[in-house]
């Protein structure tokens, strides 16, 4: 498998440090992304993706990493929901991240990697690095932003603090604010990470391959929040893998055990495990409200765009009751606003996979 030294990646320089939330800057910031479609004359016709926590750039294109399709190739590109022949469609890996952008597997100040010496960023530092990319690409305002998950949160994000440069928010799966339990099942997958002695105090790019074994029970336990109860009894119940009877050991004698393990393992190959440190830590801190007074209706008073809000009946991540609380503080600013929840058997991933009544909503909302 080919890493990440030896892609040729599209990647565009801020022409100055970024200003972060914690009061640090964070200086030679580089974004790393991908486009589809051409962008029109008046370069009215531009949306830009917001990926979630494990996804990156390579939204409809071969991830050159891994070799698989992009995370959302069904649904982006000619023809398709959202149509490339239609719309200039970017989505840039996160500030963090590890698929390009400037993260703390990236050169710090001094040449070495930056490790845990990369300050803590927030959703809105992200949002803020891609709002200097626009202005580099020199796009103003957007047709649309759209994300799922921590996609969505930074399209909420965007909207609040960007109001004027966005005509439409599509916001799917996802939440104005992360609770307790979220917060738990992260810092339960960062303990996981940072005990295992690989994980050298995030210092471990020059003593080969890091705190594997953490990263994938981390990716293990992250898994289960992203799928429902009633989809893994339908896949997986409690059928055995490949042999007849229990071993009476501990070796992965149920299918949902195997198919974790193997969830794990493979996020390890193009995963970076400080990355997810930071990543997860971004969405744990995020609170429109918090940064808006405490008023999370006040997050969205300034803004002039549309708005959809998609959610899940089978989601206990980012529940239905979640994208209401959103809902009904842009209702109590008079935004135009439409919010459906779906039917998906497949949990908080639904807006990931194949559920048609997600795409007529999508590309009916995006006209």
């Amino acid at each position: 498998m080919a890493t990440l030294s030896d892609l040729s990646l599209n990647r565009l320089a801020l022409p100055a440090p970024l200003p972060l939330d914690s009061g640090r800057e964070l200086p030679g910031v580089e974004l790393a992304y991908e486009t589809y479609g051409e962008l029109a004359a008046d370069k009215s016709n531009a949306i830009l993706l917001f990926h979630a926590l494990t996804m990156d750039q390579f939204v409809a294109s071969e991830n050159p990493l891994t070799g698989k399709p992009g995370w959302w190739h069904a649904s982006v590109g000619p023809g398709k929901v959202i149509d490339t022949d239609r719309f200039f469609v970017i989505c840039a890996n996160v500030i963090g991240g590890c698929m390009g952008s400037t993260g703390p597997s990236s050169p710090g100040p001094e040449g070495k990697p930056w490790g845990m010496d990369f300050p803590v960023i927030t959703i809105r530092d992200m949002v803020r690095a891609q709002v200097a990319m626009l202005d580099q690409l020199g796009i103003g305002r957007l047709h649309a932003v759209v994300g799922g998950s921590m996609g969505g949160m930074q399209a909420l994000s965007f909207a609040a603090n960007y109001p004027d440069r966005t005509g439409r928010v599509l916001a799917i799966a996802t939440t104005a604010r992360h609770s307790a339990q979220n917060i738990a099942f992260h810092e339960v997958g960062r303990q996981a990470i940072m005990a295992d002695p690989e994980w050298q105090g995030g210092a471990y790019y020059d003593g080969g391959k890091g705190p594997e074994k953490g990263l994938s029970v981390a990716r293990m336990a992250a898994h289960i929040t992203y799928l429902s109860e009633a989809g893994l009894t339908e896949k997986f119940g409690r059928r055995l893998q490949d042999r007849a009877s229990k071993t009476f050991g501990f070796d992965a004698d149920f299918q949902i055990e195997s198919y974790l393990r193997y969830q794990g393992l493979s996020f390890t190959n193009r995963f970076d495990a400080n990355s997810y440190l930071y990543i997860t830590r971004a969405m744990d801190y995020f609170d429109l409200a918090e940064e808006h007074g405490g008023m999370l209706a006040d997050a969205f008073r300034k803004s002039d765009a549309r708005f959809c809000l998609i959610s899940f009946d089978t989601d206990w991540l980012y529940t239905t009751a979640d994208m209401r609380e959103v809902v009904h503080a842009l209702n109590a600013v008079a935004a135009p606003v439409s919010f459906v929840e779906l039917s998906a058997p497949f949990g908080h991933d639904s807006f990931l996979l194949d559920v048609p009544a997600l795409d007529r909503v999508m590309k009916g909302f995006l006209e």
